[in-house]
């Protein structure tokens, strides 16, 4: 926000809707909140922080809407097809004579990312402070390369993966293949498994696929995904397997806690958030709230990193905990409630 604040760029006066700006992939933090800035819309498709920009009493905005601003503000993914897809499409955003201001880390491409929109836009202002790098466009009358354009937008589009099986998309975890963890858990889920089942974490749907697949005696599948993009991809995945049996999908945060009691969950829970640290805060969550949603003997297999401490945790929640396998760093746990 420096550029709007001390620096060469202002604030666009709201005199309507259309004169609103324009925050993609939108993230809450003071900077928002040290003055007023009238008009301020945001996307956001990961809900913990879609919940943060809303308890704020910030405005969200759908992602398929068309509408023109004079300002689009923009927090590139660390994914380089999906952060390219993002600045051609802030670029289709951009109202005549308008500008796209966006902001990067040093140590998350900061210059690479410049470098990708001069490519759209044409030159470039930029400002470094406090270990990051914003820069934005002269004003725009639309693309400088329209054909760059064009195929950049298409860059982050759902696609066939792993031979077909499955549709997935840049910036979706393990988007380009079956993750290796997922597939270890799959290939050990057991046969018996039965009743109501919970998917957290669910991703582009190949762990709730694989468990409709092996265990012929699951009744239905809630998919619990925080990610928008990765949730609207499960559901095209299960698309064949909804005609046939229940299945629930729910853009949510897992660490908020579930509202359903279930018999069975699977999970390979994330232990990252958006940065690069280690979060195994996140796993052990996911854990607690899997043993609260658990009806009295259910099972919850999970897969993990064989480094991350979750035993200790799981011994907490549940009457029994074993594991299953260890393979390739990864390690499949099974727990029991009592």
């Amino acid at each position: 926000m420096l550029p709007v604040v001390d620096g060469p760029l202002s604030w666009p006066r709201e005199s309507g809707t259309g004169d609103s700006v324009l925050f993609l992939r939108a993230r809450d933090g003071w900077p928002l909140h040290q003055r007023a800035f009238p008009g301020l819309v945001c996307e956001q498709s990961f809900r913990p922080e879609a919940d943060r920009l809303e308890h704020s009493g910030l405005q969200l905005v759908d992602e398929h809407a068309t509408s023109l601003h004079p300002l689009v503000l923009i927090l590139p993914p660390r994914q380089r097809d999906e952060a390219r897809a993002l600045y051609a499409r802030a670029i289709t955003r951009t109202a005549p004579g308008g500008r796209v201001l966006a902001c990067l880390r040093n140590d998350e491409g900061a210059k690479s990312g410049e470098a990708d929109l001069a490519k759209l836009a044409g030159p470039l202002g930029h400002l470094s402070k406090n270990k990051c790098r914003a820069f934005w466009t002269q004003p725009l009358q639309g693309a400088a390369d329209a054909s760059l354009l064009a195929e950049w937008l298409q860059l982050d589009a759902p696609r066939p993966i792993a031979g077909g099986r499955f549709i997935s998309r840049p910036g979706v975890f393990a988007w380009d293949r079956i993750d290796a963890a997922s597939a270890l858990l799959a290939s050990q889920l057991p046969g018996d498994l039965h009743g109501a089942a919970a998917d957290l974490g669910a991703g582009y749907g190949y762990l709730s696929s694989e468990l409709l697949a092996r265990c012929p005696r699951i009744d239905s599948v809630d998919l619990y995904e925080a990610e928008r993009r990765a949730l609207d991809l499960a559901r095209v995945n299960l698309a064949a397997k909804a005609q046939h049996i229940a299945l629930g999908f729910h853009w949510h945060d897992v660490t908020s806690g579930l509202h359903r009691r279930y018999d069975v969950i699977v999970s390979n829970p994330p232990f990252h958030a958006q940065g690069r640290a280690d979060r195994p805060d996140i796993g052990r969550r996911f854990i607690a709230v899997a043993a609260a949603a658990l009806k009295p003997a259910g099972r919850l297999w999970m897969v993990a990193n064989r480094h991350l401490p979750y035993e200790v945790e799981l011994a907490k929640q549940f009457a029994g905990v074993r594991t299953v396998a260890q393979e390739a760093g990864f390690k499949v746990l099974e727990a029991v409630k009592a």
